[in-house]
């Protein structure tokens, strides 16, 4: 199933410390919340198994790197494409430039041993 969304926020962004926590801030809840409706109305169904992700960001310039989006989408994806990240066996991610239309391409599907 692919699906499309928003570009993620900033890793910096999307936590923040209060009272000696980290806790997901609130333009991360906010993007979480989207991930839910988008991925939904475009029919991801939850998938209870080992996954395969394929993320492909277009952010609009060549700024930060790739590991701070892809901590924000993952922690976004549970509970709308998997129950858990720790479902998560195997995961190819890529970043390209679309400085018009930034935004993230989400391919999950079920992981199997044969296709590895």
């Amino acid at each position: 199933m692919t699906f499309t969304l928003p570009f993620p926020p900033l890793l910096n962004r999307y936590y923040r410390h209060w009272r000696g926590r980290t806790v997901i801030s609130s333009e991360g809840r906010a993007y979480k919340l989207g991930a839910l409706v988008r991925a939904k109305s475009q029919g991801m169904p939850v998938l209870e198994g080992e996954v395969s992700l394929s993320v492909t960001f277009f952010r609009k310039a060549r700024r930060g790197d790739i590991d701070g989006g892809l901590k924000c989408l993952l922690d976004s994806l549970q509970g709308v494409a998997y129950r858990n990240d720790s479902q998560i066996r195997e995961l190819h991610a890529l970043q390209l430039e679309d400085p018009k239309n930034p935004r993230v391409r989400v391919t999950v599907t079920e992981w199997s041993e044969a296709a590895a």
